[in-house]
Order: C-alpha cells, then structure tokens, then sequence
C-alpha cells in the first residue's frame, strides 16, 4: 500500500456526507440507509435511548474491534471510519486482501447522547473511557459485551486530541498521537503490547511521509479504568490512535485523511500479519508536550499607564450553537509564554492591546478580536 494508492482511494471513496466537527447519530443514520441491512446492527441503546450501532465487514480469521466517538466530540475518526467502510465496499485490491484475512467490527459511535450535546461525557455525566471497569453506563455495558462476545484479536480504540498538543522538543504540532497502553502498573512489554506497538511502528513509517515531525506518542502510565488499559491487560493487543490539530485546520478535514490512511494501514499490517520484533521503533516516536495555545499574542502592554511587556494564550471554546460549532476565543493566561507556541501568532511590539471594548484584557474573558493600538484584529479561526 503506497501512499498514491491511498490518496487515490480517498479521492474516489471519501464520504461526502459527514463533514465538519459536529457529527450526530442522525448524520450517520442517513449514511446506514446506504448500507445493507446485513452487515449492521443495533446492539444497544445509550442512557437516553439512542440506538447504537455496530457493522461487520469480511471474513478473515483475524478479528479486529473498532469503535470511536466514545467522546461524543471527538468526530474526526467516524469521518474517517466512514471513508473506509466505502472502500471496503469497493472491489479494490486493497479491501479485498484487508477483507480476505479480517473480519472487522465497528461501532462507529459509541456515545451517541454525547454527541447530541457536543460533550466529552454521556448523558450521566460520565467519561465512558474511565468507566471500563465500574461498567456504570449502558454504552460501557454495550461495548464491554461486544467485545466478550466478539473475541477480538485485536482492538483500535479511535479519538480526537486537544490543540494544545505539540510533538516533544519541537515547535509542531501532534498531528497524529498513537499509544499502546500499559497493562499492569511495570508497564511490562508483554507480547500484546509489542504487537499493538509494531502496528503503531507500521503507521507511522507511512505518515512520517505525509506529515514528518507531526507524529507522537502517549504516556502509557497504567490505569485500569481506561478502556484500552483494560483490554490490553485482558490479553488483546490494543491501539490508541488520537486526531489531533493540523494547520488551519479547526474542521479536521486534513486530519480525516491522516485517520483513514492510520486504519487502513493498520488493518493492512494485521491481514499481512505482524512482526512484533519492529516493535523497539515504537520508542523512537517523540512523546506528546503541551504547549500550544490557539493564538499567542506577543509582546503585549495591556494599559497606558504599564511598561511591562507579557503575552496572552488564548485557546477556543468549541461551543455548540445552532447544530454547528463556534470556535469562541477565551483568554486562558496573561503571561510570558517563552517556550509556548501558537497556532497563530500575533506580534504586538511593545503596543496596547485591549478587548473589542476598549477594556482592559482579563483572564477568562472571551472576544472574538482585539483592538491593537485601536486596530481591529480578528480571532477566529
């Protein structure tokens, strides 16, 4: 699988239905109706009664377990879900040989309540990745019991990262971020989590050619609790794929392509089979940092009356309003942010800089610009 064999995929198969950051039940309903009644199910109902949905491809030996929007805002892997189910219904010889050796189930959004709402949480108010072992919601009760029923080989536990997320050491953002989660509190290499890593060493020399320097890894600090940490520690190698921020990028349709290329080549490396002994490359992937803000304006001076220079970190509020999301920019600190980045940086030389009031710049306070020596700058993405 080269990568012009994969953009030509995407081209022809990415699903024209699904964009932008709010994805609901509803928005891949429309795309299920394309679909046959046979490879897809209701295997549940979410804690306000949104059916919740699993689909079967192939008929290989190895069995791989997929599921995503367990976050109901982390929308950009069902994106790229989508964008694979199309070519795994295409005669193309890649589906063909991922189909031929795995047989794939895949719950493409697991909280679906959440994604009403555009939060982390259920509809209790919990975070389904940290209720793996109380299995205190029904959505954890759906996906626990799909997977003693299935009997995976292998599962791909698929989010969306934070902006705030750069690759260690660097000045780039974490694009991409995989993990293959510890098992016991040693965090011991067991032969699982070899064979999660070597998965996640095949992806990567993939997308190091689309994004170099935009790939990096998680902590895998031991948490029983979590989902993957559970299933990795019932034996099942497990991966955590993560989409994170690309450049200008606040709807992630950049990143949607990252995604689809990540299952796709992982779910290749399974039907090809997998070499745990590449798994030592795993540690050569930079781990995660946080230090980015959205915007950081430099060098500011906030009155008339201060000399002194600071800088103000601003992160966006994804707010859900009317069915689409606003990205509202919130100042987060007032500082010198030396050795923090911006996704977009404003410089102020040494000029004031005051709300879109005419007020002076607080924390906590939201504005859609600034006024900068009374010159109006936007931002919003």
């Amino acid at each position: 699988m080269n990568l012009k064999q994969l953009k030509r995929l995407y081209s022809l198969f990415k699903n024209q239905e699904l964009k932008g950051r709010y994805i609901t039940n509803s928005d891949i309903e429309k795309c299920l109706n394309n679909f046959s009644d046979s490879i897809q199910s209701v295997i549940g109902y979410s804690v306000k009664g949104r059916p919740v949905y699993a689909l079967k491809f192939g008929y290989g030996q190895r069995k791989v377990l997929l599921w995503s929007q367990m976050h109901g805002n982390e929308t950009t892997t069902t994106k790229a879900l989508f964008d694979c189910f199309n070519v795994f219904f295409s005669d193309d010889t890649i589906s063909k040989s991922i189909l031929e050796s795995c047989t794939i189930l895949v719950i493409p959004m697991l909280n679906p309540d959440g994604a009403e709402e555009y939060t982390r949480l259920n509809a209790n108010s919990v975070d389904l990745n940290r209720d793996a072992q109380n299995l205190s919601q029904p959505e954890s009760i759906i996906l626990r019991k799909t997977f003693d029923k299935f009997k995976p080989d292998y599962c791909f536990n698929l989010h969306g990262q934070r902006t705030i997320y750069n690759v260690s050491g660097t000045e780039n953002s974490s694009v991409v971020s995989f993990l293959s989660p510890a098992q016991d509190e040693d965090r011991k290499l067991t032969s699982n989590r070899k064979t999660a890593m070597s998965i996640i060493v095949a992806i990567t020399k993939t997308l190091n050619k689309l994004i170099p320097n935009g790939i990096a890894r998680y902590d895998d600090g031991f948490n029983i609790n979590c989902v993957g940490d559970t299933f990795q520690y019932l034996g099942v190698p497990t991966v955590l794929f993560e989409a994170g921020h690309y450049p200008n990028d606040y709807n992630r349709e950049e990143v949607r392509y990252f995604m689809f290329v990540s299952i796709l080549k992982a779910l290749q490396s399974i039907a090809l089979g997998i070499d745990a002994k590449g798994y030592k490359d795993y540690f050569k992937i930079p781990e995660n940092a946080k230090q980015f803000y959205d915007i950081v304006i430099r060098n500011a001076r906030l009155d008339e009356e201060s000399t002194q220079l600071v800088d103000l970190g601003i992160q966006y509020q994804e707010t859900l309003v009317s069915q689409k999301i606003d990205f509202i920019p919130k100042v987060e600190i007032i500082s010198k942010l030396d050795g923090f980045f911006g996704h977009k940086e404003i410089e102020a030389n040494s000029k004031i800089v005051k709300t879109q009031y005419g007020t002076t710049i607080k924390v906590a306070n939201e504005i859609d610009f600034v006024l900068i020596n009374n010159e109006k700058i936007s931002l919003k993405p």
